[in-house]
């Protein structure tokens, strides 16, 4: 019997391997955020302070590791059979659950993850004990009041940590402004003197908290000289600095910010270690208690050994700060997340990643009259002149730069001072939470979210945070599903929850990387684009965006008709996949309209003109085909009748004309070449003529009444639609000629007689 729980140990560990993985791919933004975004060094340099931050804070991490063994529920209550069942089901879906929020580049809590696991695979448990023991009650098992205490602090410490980055970064800003290297001179000494000194007190609270090194009674003195500690360490830094700048003109900020990103990846690696090996190490504590005692029952094996005090050993923290580190490197997952935070935190407008919610909408609105009662309040003379504080030249920032070195220290600052506060007073915090919301709150502060963007980014961090909660529900449900069907199928239900975890990262892996080929893909394309001048960036850019409408286009039509005629709901849903990708691109074109434009020259105004219009006209083909779409999946979801024979065969041809048709248009286009243009207007005039026709031809079937209702109004429906698609084609070829004017204008399509604007 032991060797089978020997091998449950071992797969323990190899769920730890991954969960170290996936934790590190969500956690990085706690502590590259502010390096990255603000450029405070190059990429490698930054990842290098990172990594020996994360090396030096998994040594402290030893003092963390009883969590996982006794902070959720009472060992003592549990047989060895029964720990490892929560165990198992803990690892399971934390290894699931990190990997989708990764794979979605949203950041969330491994803290709040494991925490609930914990709590939902022993609530199983429990009430499985509690069947067989009616006299105990569930509470006995469970620790309460970890898990309230753990709710609470998340709550708290969305609202201060906002709250708290936005006033500060307010003052901060009023200080400094945007042209930062002026008041640097200045006083820039005793800012970054300030701002290392509580970092440094940072690194102290919380090495302090689960190192080995430091006895209870340094850490006592620690937390009691707080003030001490932060004025000797707030001289000796500005002193260090006003040398370093007098004799090396070394930024101080950047500094700043390095020094923060080695703190809070060492508070990150040390409080945060155990939430990846917390518990396998749990399971290989609970495994020597049993074979302390092989010839026991498993199911009668206590488990109050647990409740002890256990070192970790050095050399397992060190292999798991190893696997960190490499992790760091090499997770492209870990700079998606990085990615949704700077998204929603820069300076600059562009394109959105959220679309709008009607509560941020609400928030918005609120927001403006609110401001616009403030104006009534204050004089005009003071608005002024804190407005001019806010003024940020066009050229501040660099290619690449979300925002700059003042908002990155202040963001690294007042993180520490939450969460160094919150450590010394015992309150459970999560990192994750404090660092996103500080960086929002920064953010708000500097008027990143102006109101071309505010909507977006508020839109942005309630999904985030709504995340945050869906995290601790799903980590619960999910954990209490496992526990329950690990208790009830024993090793096979293992092994299958085993390869279901395996499929799963497997799955999301194979879609991260294809989603990461694609934006590699845009970026090889968009470096090219960058050595044309604007004007043949944008002509380019437009036959792209054109050529690909027209082929998406053609492939939806025929697939819709064929959809509706054998009643396919799953060709039906894939098609409708399609058309999303579609309208999403023309929207995302819509959206970067204004800055495409902005990037023209004076004299190029005219083909500014001809993009806009492209891309009104692209959108219309999109809305005619998203409608028919609509119409002919509403068709088939009730059950209404599909097409006739005839019908089909109608419609059917006429797909194949339309592919044609446009397969000739997007060559001409492609080519830049028009002489060709008659035809494609003979075959314009075909087609149209064609749909008359077949109106026509329905209108008799109706008057026969040789077809029913439904059917009549979807295929009248399509043929309405397809003309406004065929006429919009005409729009953009004739725009297309204007771009080019390669075309003698007495050729030109506005002198035909068929077409007319």
């Amino acid at each position: 019997m032991e060797t089978v729980y020997l091998v449950l140990v071992v797969v323990l560990f190899f769920l730890a391997f991954s969960d170290l993985i996936v934790g590190v791919s969500n956690d990085a933004v706690n502590f590259l955020n502010s390096a990255i975004g603000s450029k405070a060094a190059p990429f490698k340099v930054i990842m290098v302070i990172a990594a020996l931050g994360v090396l030096v804070g998994a040594t402290f991490s030893s003092g963390m590791m009883e969590v996982a063994r006794k902070g959720i529920f009472h060992p003592e209550m549990f047989y060895f059979d029964e720990i490892m069942i929560i165990f198992l089901a803990v690892m399971i879906t934390d290894v699931i659950l990190l990997d989708l929020f990764n794979t979605m580049g949203l950041p969330t809590s491994t803290t709040v993850s494991i925490v609930f696991e914990l709590l939902g695979a022993a609530v199983a448990v429990s009430l499985l004990k509690a069947v067989e023991q009616p006299d105990v009650s569930l509470y006995e098992y469970i620790n309460t009041g970890k898990a309230l205490a753990i709710i609470s602090g998340i709550l708290l410490s969305v609202v201060v940590a906002f709250t708290i980055g936005a006033i500060v970064q307010y003052f901060t800003r009023i200080m400094f402004t945007f042209e930062y290297q002026k008041t640097l001179k200045y006083y820039g000494s005793l800012f970054g003197g300030l701002s290392i000194a509580i970092i440094t007190y940072f690194i102290l609270v919380k090495g302090a908290k689960g190192s080995s090194f430091i006895n209870d009674e340094q850490r006592t003195w620690i937390l009691q000289n707080a003030i001490t500690i932060v004025g000797l360490s707030f001289v000796g830094w500005s002193m260090v600095l006003q040398i370093l700048k007098m004799l090396t003109k070394v930024n101080i900020l950047k500094v700043t910010v390095l020094v923060g990103t080695f703190a809070l990846a060492m508070a990150f690696a040390g409080n945060d270690l155990v939430n990846f090996i917390g518990v396998p190490l749990a399971g290989f504590s609970s495994f020597k208690v049993y074979m302390a005692d092989v010839s026991s029952n498993p199911e009668m094996v206590s488990m109050e050994a647990l409740q002890g005090s256990v070192a970790t050993p050095t050399y397992m923290l060190l292999a798991a700060g190893i696997v960190m580190v490499i992790t760091l490197w090499m997770s492209k997952k870990a700079r998606g997340v990085v990615t949704t935070s700077l998204d929603l935190s820069r300076q600059d407008e562009g394109e959105e990643r959220f679309q709008a919610f009607p509560f941020a909408q609400a928030i918005v609105r609120g927001s403006v009259n609110i401001n616009n009662n403030i104006k009534k309040v204050f004089p005009q003379k003071v608005l002024d002149k804190v407005n001019s504080r806010f003024e940020r030249p066009a050229s501040t920032y660099e290619e690449g730069v979300s925002f700059d070195l003042v908002r990155a220290a202040v963001n690294l600052v007042v993180a520490s001072i939450i969460i160094s506060f919150a450590t010394s007073l015992k309150l459970p915090l999560s990192t994750t939470y404090v660092t996103f919301m500080v960086a929002m709150g920064t953010s708000f502060a500097d008027k990143a979210w102006g109101r071309e963007s505010a909507v977006y980014r508020i839109s942005g961090v309630m999904t985030v945070i709504g995340g945050w909660f869906f995290t601790a529900f799903t980590a619960f449900t999910a954990a209490f599903l496992f526990a329950m069907i690990i208790s009830y199928g024993g090793m096979i239900a293992i092994a299958v929850l085993i390869i279901l975890a395996v499929v799963f990262v497997i799955r999301t892996h194979a879609i991260h990387k294809r989603r990461e080929s694609d934006k590699e893909s845009r970026k090889k394309s968009q470096a090219m684009d960058e050595k044309l001048s604007a004007r043949e960036n944008l002509l380019i850019k437009c036959n792209r965006s054109v050529i690909a409408t027209l082929s998406s286009i053609s492939k939806i039509y025929m697939d819709i008709i064929e959809g509706v005629h054998h009643e396919n709901r799953h060709s039906m849903r894939l098609t409708g996949k399609e058309v999303n990708t579609l309208r999403q691109n023309v929207k995302d074109n819509k959206s970067n309209l204004y800055l495409t434009v902005n990037k023209l020259e004076e004299q190029d105004i005219d083909s500014g003109h001809n993009y806009v219009q492209v891309v009104d006209y692209i959108r219309e083909l999109t809305r005619s085909v998203r409608s028919i779409y609509d119409q002919a999946r509403q068709h088939v979801d009730n059950n209404h009748k599909s097409f006739t024979e005839q019908q089909h065969e109608e419609l059917t041809k006429l797909a194949q004309s339309i592919s044609d048709y446009t397969f000739e248009l997007a060559e001409v286009i492609k080519n830049h070449n028009y002489d060709n243009t008659e035809s494609i207007i003979k075959n314009n005039t075909a087609l149209l003529e064609k749909i008359e026709e077949l109106r026509k031809t329905q209108v008799k079937r109706i008057k026969k009444e040789k077809d029913n209702t439904k059917r009549s109004l979807l295929y009248l429906a399509i043929l309405f639609e397809t003309k406004n698609m065929i006429n919009d084609t005409m729009h953009i070829l004739k725009i297309q000629q204007r771009f080019i004017g390669s075309i003698d204008e007495n050729k030109t399509l506005a002198n035909n007689t068929h077409y007319k604007e």
